[in-house]
C-alpha cells in the first residue's frame, strides 16, 4: 500500500514541515514584545508586507472599490470591523500576512465568502485576510483526488469537476464557500453515499497562528486531523485540502417538488419520518435531500401557512417516484417534477444568498415531532399575525439528509459529535433595516427553538456548528458534544496548537483572549 507521504510527493503537491513530535507550538509573538500599530493604513501595509506577497495579491481599505465586494456578508447583523483587507495571490502568502499581524499586534480574520452567522464574528476587528484568489481545482493522476484552494465554493467546484465526470462531497448551496462548511463538517446531497464534506478529506496545508506551515493528515499531526474535522475554524487557516473524488454514476438528477396546504401537516411528518427509516432504518442512500418549509404563500393563502417541500434523487424519474409514491398520494395543492444535471440541481438553493439582517435559531432531531410541529405552525400563525412586517421572510426550515454514508462512519473518528442525528431545522426570518423589531425577531427565534426541543424531550439540544448563531442557549456542549473527553481533548489541542487564541472568532472553544 502507498503511503499518504508517498501519493502526496508523487502527485507533485506540497508536504509542509512537519512539527517536532511532541513539542509544544512556540507562537512567534511569545518570542519578543510586541509592538502596536493604531490606525493602519492601506499605504502602510502596502509598503512593509507588500513586497513579500505574490504578484497581484492587493492590499486595500474602504475607499477601495473592491471594498463593499471584500467585506459583504450574508448574514448583516453579523458585522466583523474590518480595518484592511489583504487579499493574497497565492497560497504561501497566508503564512506571511498571520506573520506580519502578529509581529505587529494585529487581529487577523479570513474571510471565504462570508456565510458566518456566528455572533462572535462581530467580536472582530483588524485585517482581513480574503482568499477569494484562490480558486484552484485541480484533478490529481490517481482521478481519485483533486486538490481544491481555500477560496473555492459550491458552484465552482461542482461544475469543474461535473465538467471531468466528476463529483465530491460540497455544501448545498452553491455561492457558499467550501472550506468553511467544510470545518464544521459540511452537510449535503451526496452524504448518503459519501459521507459529509469533511469525510472525503485525506489533507489539509495549514496555516497555524503563529505562521508556521503545516500538513496534516493521518501520519502528520493526525491528532490536529480530528479537530479539523468538526472544529476546525478554531485552529487555523486551511490554504488547502485534497479531496477523494468520484466518477458520476448518472447524467441527470430527479427533483420533485410539493406544496401542501396545512391541514395535509400531520400526514406529511407522518410520511418523512417513516421515508427516513424506509431503507434499513436509514433514509435512501440516493435521495440526497429533502428541503421543506412552514411558510407563507400569498398567492395560496393570506391567512393560512403551506409546507413547501422539494426531493433531490440521484438518478432518473421512474426510481424517484417510486419511493416517492407516499407523498404522491398525499395530494399536493402545487407540484412540480423534472430531471436536470447535478450542478443545476445544485442551484436551486441559490436565493439564499441573498443578504440580510437575519435571525435564525437552529436545533437537530432523530425523527419529525408530529404534535410539535403542529404547535409550531399555530405558533408561527400567530406571530405572522402579530408581526407583519417579519411575516415576508419568516419560515420554519427542515433539511433531511440521506444519512446512511456519514452515519457509517465513527462518531468518535472526528470532532464532529452529531452523526446519529437525521434532522437539521431552524427558524429565521430578516429583521427590515433600522426598525425596531430585532428583539422581537428574536423571542420569535428562542420560542421556536423551544418549541422543537420540547418536542424530544428526553434528548438534550443539539447544534450544527455551522448554523450556531450566538445565542445564550447554544451551548458548547450542545455544538461539540455532551462527552466531556470532546471538549477536554479540543481545549489541550487547542492549547498546544494556538495557546494565544488567535482563533476565537468562530464559535470559539476558548472565547476570550489569553
Amino acid at each position: 500500500m502507498v503511503s499518504l507521504k508517498s501519493f502526496i510527493v508523487a502527485n507533485g503537491l506540497t508536504l509542509l514541515p512537519a512539527l517536532v513530535a511532541g513539542s509544544p507550538v512556540m507562537p512567534r509573538y511569545f518570542q519578543g514584545k510586541l509592538f502596536s500599530r493604531d490606525n493602519l493604513t492601506a499605504s502602510t501595509v502596502e509598503a512593509e508586507l507588500g513586497p513579500q506577497l505574490s504578484t497581484g495579491s492587493l492590499i486595500f481599505g474602504p475607499d477601495d472599490s473592491e471594498w463593499a465586494n471584500a467585506t459583504s456578508r450574508w448574514n448583516t447583523l453579523v458585522r466583523p470591523d474590518v480595518q484592511l483587507v489583504v487579499e493574497p495571490a497565492a497560497e504561501s502568502d497566508i503564512a506571511k500576512i498571520i506573520k506580519y499581524c502578529n509581529d505587529n499586534s494585529i487581529e487577523f480574520l479570513v474571510r471565504n465568502r462570508g456565510h458566518g452567522i456566528t455572533s462572535a464574528l462581530s467580536n472582530f476587528s483588524g485585517v482581513e485576510i480574503d482568499v477569494d484568489q484562490l480558486l484552484g481545482v485541480t484533478i490529481q493522476a490517481d482521478s481519485e483526488t483533486a486538490i481544491l484552494q481555500a477560496g473555492t465554493y459550491g458552484a465552482q467546484v461542482i461544475q469543474a469537476l461535473w465538467d471531468e465526470g466528476y463529483v465530491t462531497t460540497t455544501g448545498s448551496t452553491p455561492c457558499v464557500g467550501l472550506m468553511g462548511p467544510a470545518l464544521g463538517g459540511g452537510h449535503a446531497r451526496y452524504e448518503g453515499l459519501y459521507g459529509m464534506v469533511m469525510d472525503d478529506i485525506l489533507h489539509y496545508n495549514l496555516v497555524l497562528a503563529n505562521g508556521t506551515e503545516i500538513g496534516v493528515n493521518e501520519t502528520s499531526h493526525s491528532d490536529l486531523l480530528w479537530a479539523l474535522k468538526g472544529a476546525g475554524h478554531n485552529f487555523g487557516v486551511v490554504t488547502s485540502i485534497v479531496k477523494k473524488i468520484y466518477p458520476k454514476e448518472t447524467d441527470t438528477w430527479h427533483y420533485h417538488t410539493y406544496t401542501w396546504t396545512q391541514d395535509k401537516l400531520e400526514a406529511v411528518f407522518e410520511a418523512l419520518n417513516t421515508f427516513h427509516k424506509s431503507d434499513n432504518g436509514t433514509t435512501p442512500p440516493k435521495m440526497g435531500v429533502n428541503y421543506g418549509s412552514i411558510i407563507m404563500n400569498t398567492s395560496i393563502s393570506t391567512t393560512e401557512a403551506v409546507l413547501e417541500w422539494g426531493f433531490n434523487y440521484a438518478g432518473p424519474a421512474d426510481e424517484a417516484e417510486a419511493l416517492l409514491e407516499p407523498f404522491n398520494a398525499i395530494g399536493a395543492v402545487t407540484e412540480d417534477m423534472g430531471d436536470v444535471s447535478y450542478p443545476t440541481i445544485s442551484g436551486v438553493t441559490s436565493d439564499d444568498c441573498g443578504s440580510a439582517n437575519y435571525v435564525i435559531a437552529s436545533v437537530m432531531t432523530l425523527e419529525y415531532n408530529v404534535t410539535a410541529e403542529r404547535a409550531l405552525y399555530d405558533h408561527y400563525i400567530a406571530k405572522v399575525a402579530q408581526y407583519p412586517d417579519l411575516a415576508t421572510t419568516a419560515y420554519l426550515w427542515h433539511e433531511g439528509y440521506a444519512t446512511a454514508g456519514y452515519q457509517a462512519i465513527p462518531s468518535d473518528s472526528t470532532a464532529y459529535p452529531h452523526r446519529e442525528e437525521n434532522h437539521l431545522m431552524f427558524f429565521s426570518t430578516a429583521v427590515p433595516e433600522g426598525s425596531d423589531l430585532l428583539d422581537t425577531a428574536e423571542t420569535w427565534a428562542k420560542e421556536a427553538w423551544d418549541l422543537w426541543n420540547g418536542g424530544q424531550p428526553d434528548r438534550q439540544p443539539q447544534t450544527y456548528v455551522n448554523y450556531a448563531a450566538g445565542h445564550d442557549y447554544e451551548t458548547l456542549d450542545s455544538i461539540y458534544g455532551y462527552e466531556s473527553w470532546r471538549l477536554d481533548r479540543l481545549r489541550s489541542l487547542k492549547a498546544a496548537y494556538d495557546p494565544d487564541n488567535r482563533f476565537r472568532f468562530f464559535v470559539p472553544i476558548v472565547s476570550d483572549s489569553a
